[in-house]
């Protein structure tokens, strides 16, 4: 006989995680608006590990990772992780190359 996952179907618990997951998306949506912080590079910061944690939320419960065995999580982390490395060492070095238009009008600049 095949081992089955025990875990708690309540539609409570999904409901209290896709409350979470609009409280988040919430202030994510209030922080892009109001600009809370002066320097973009804090607020890509902290809408990154909003971001991360929803993922997480997402993964875990309506994908139901959180209740497969440990082993298929880490094959998981350690991919996605490996994924990221590599999308770093090929396409973070070609975001130099962005260049202002000839014509003198760049970002952040009025026409």
């Amino acid at each position: 006989m095949h081992d089955v996952a025990k875990h708690d179907d309540s539609k409570g618990q999904y409901f209290w995680v896709w409350g979470a997951l609009l409280v988040l998306t919430a202030i994510e949506v209030w922080l892009g608006y109001n600009q809370v912080f002066k320097d973009p590079r804090h607020m890509l910061e902290v809408l990154m590990i909003l971001s991360i944690i929803k993922s997480a939320l997402i993964i875990g419960y309506f994908m139901h990772l959180k209740f497969e065995k440990a082993i298929m999580r880490w094959l998981l982390v350690i991919s996605v992780t490996a994924c990221f490395v590599i999308m770093y060492f090929f396409f973070f070095p070609d975001a130099d190359r962005v260049q202002p238009p000839p014509n003198g009008v760049g970002i952040g600049q009025q026409s």
